[in-house]
């Protein structure tokens, strides 16, 4: 798919992207999903490039994408084209200390009712 189709597409998806703006998908990215294409094997396509667009080939494959400590395994559906992997690894969680904290104060506040 050339890169005025895939923009039509995702004009179609309700995605704003404007139409001269070209798509980014890292050439290592692309190069694997070929490779997998020829050989009808699925495999988890494991990729750094958070900055990366999704893209209608890409949809039906799982994509590990690096979150700064792991590689998270996300597969790809007709809904997240456009968007951009980073989008669905999250890097920061809320931890558990700050959960803890939350639920001192709530029950400080119902003791003091």
């Amino acid at each position: 798919m050339q890169k005025k189709e895939e923009s039509a597409v995702i004009g179609q998806n309700k995605r704003f992207v404007a139409k001269k703006k070209k798509l980014f998908v890292a050439k290592h990215l692309s190069e694997k999903m070929e490779k997998i294409k020829m050989g009808q094997e699925k495999e988890i396509i494991v990729t750094w490039s958070r900055a990366s667009t999704i893209i209608p080939s890409m949809v039906g494959h799982t994509i590990g994408i690096h979150n700064g400590k792991e590689h998270i395994p996300v597969y790809i559906t007709d809904s997240m084209i456009g968007y951009k992997l980073g989008e669905f690894a999250p890097t920061r969680f809320l931890g558990i200390d700050a959960i803890n904290d939350n639920d001192k104060k709530s029950v400080m506040k119902n003791q003091k009712k």
